[in-house]
């Protein structure tokens, strides 16, 4: 799928985005939500393998294609992994699924009633890896709890702008 029938196919805007993008932190409770206890895996590589199955497993499942699933969200491992052989984007490709990567390291504490993204240090390398393997946009968030002058507004306005001007810069300079 060429970037433009990514771009028609968003606007279009028929059927759902598919979070795959569980990281170490929310990992252990998706797989809980499986069956699968904390103590049937040792250390991060397991889990993180554990979880790479099971988004395998929803990937190639006869129900995931395009015709009902817009695109898919995918934690930056996933990005990396394969499934059946083919680097995850692609494999979402072919299904007519858009790949969309999470670029955001979590939330920093809440200040003011606000959570603010966590520095993005490897955004520019990250967004070079993603467009190489055909992901089509990114997803990250921050999080307003409480809705006052001192959280939004004032608590550090170049805090999340700071990931979407290096996003939009890149964009430009590479099309």
């Amino acid at each position: 799928m060429q970037h433009a029938d990514m771009t028609a196919k968003i606007a279009k805007g028929n059927g759902f985005i598919a979070a795959l993008d569980q990281s170490g932190g929310s990992t252990p409770k998706a797989l809980k939500g499986y069956g699968i206890e904390e103590s049937a895996y040792s250390g991060d590589e397991e889990m993180f393998a554990l979880i790479h199955q099971m988004r395998s497993r929803v990937i190639t499942s006869p129900a995931f294609t395009g015709e009902k699933v817009l695109g898919a969200i995918l934690f930056e491992r996933t990005m990396d992994g394969t499934v059946d052989g083919k680097p995850t984007p692609t494999a979402l490709l072919d299904r007519g699924v858009i790949p969309f990567i999470k670029i955001d390291k979590g939330l920093e504490d809440e200040a003011n009633g606000v959570q603010l993204m966590k520095p993005m240090p490897e955004l520019s390398a990250l967004l070079t890896r993603a467009k190489g393997l055909g992901v089509f946009g990114t997803k990250e968030r921050s999080v307003i709890n409480l809705a006052n002058r001192e959280g939004g507004a004032g608590a550090r306005p170049d805090a999340d702008h700071r990931a979407g001007s290096e996003h939009q810069e890149r964009r430009a300079r590479t099309g």
